[in-house]
């Protein structure tokens, strides 16, 4: 008899505190740009896998006019819990008042390179005078609507002193994948962080751009004011900050933001 209550306590007992893990289980809602995202697919499972807490997640842009970017959608007070963008335009939105001050952690560093079509000659951009020479003599050029793009279109192109060589051949691509772009022939050559560009099928990619003429985009995250779950979305923040994330991080094209 005395185990039989012994064996309904114990039941009891794990009953209990599975049906407290589902209590305190939270499903974040978790607003990423492009350039971290495939690190993110990478980690997201693993934080889910260690906490229970599952994420829902939207893709848009750091910045911009489109609807789908994550300023316009905190402007018309869609809720988050978490933030994945570009760091600059995050400072911007703390300065706003619609992510938390303090919230801020570094989670990467971009670089941009270029992509051809599977198949294609992989032209030379080791140097400044390769890269100049290949935008020259290529067909069209696309890159991206993001941070990358708007430093290849206002700087880099002005850097080089081909702005009005290329002016006619080079458009910004919105919304896709640069690289989408390149794999179905619609354009020759395509720029965008790395991380986007090796997800995509079809593209193959050719290198990082020199590193003097390098554009570096910071990823960082913050927690939007008023998120439903703060102490969980605080618990993902520092676990994509993380040593243990870093592996994923680099895996997907990424660098580790460097110790200070």
């Amino acid at each position: 008899m005395r185990s039989f209550f012994l064996a309904m306590f114990t039941a009891g007992l794990l009953g209990s505190t599975v049906a407290a893990a589902n209590v305190q289980a939270a499903e974040l809602k978790v607003m990423s740009s492009g350039g971290f995202t495939a690190a993110y697919k990478l980690l997201g499972p693993k934080f889910t896998a260690s906490t229970g807490n599952t994420l829902d997640t939207i893709l848009g842009p750091s910045m911009g006019q489109s609807p789908e970017a994550i300023p316009n959608r905190l402007a018309r007070g869609e809720s988050a819990d978490v933030v994945i963008m570009v760091g600059y335009a995050l400072d911007d939105l703390i300065k706003q008042g619609k992510v938390m001050p303090g919230s801020r952690v570094e989670l990467a560093d971009s670089r941009i390179g270029m992509a051809v079509r599977d198949g294609a000659p992989k032209p030379d951009i080791g140097s400044i005078d390769a890269l100049k020479n290949t935008l020259l003599h290529a067909k069209s050029i696309a890159y991206s609507d993001s941070a990358s793009g708007v430093y290849i279109e206002r700087e880099l192109f002005k850097r080089l002193g081909i702005e009005d060589q290329v002016k006619a051949k080079a458009k910004m691509i919105p919304k896709i994948p640069v690289a989408s772009v390149v794999a179905n022939g619609d354009y020759e050559v395509g720029f965008q962080q790395v991380s986007e560009l090796l997800p995509v099928a079809g593209a193959t990619f050719v290198g990082k751009i020199p590193e003097s003429v390098q554009s570096v985009t910071r990823y960082a995250a913050g927690i939007p004011v008023g998120a439903p779950h703060p102490q969980e979305a605080k618990a993902l923040l520092e676990y994509l900050a993380s040593p243990d994330a870093q592996a994923a991080v680099r895996s997907t094209g990424m660098d580790s933001v460097p110790a200070h």
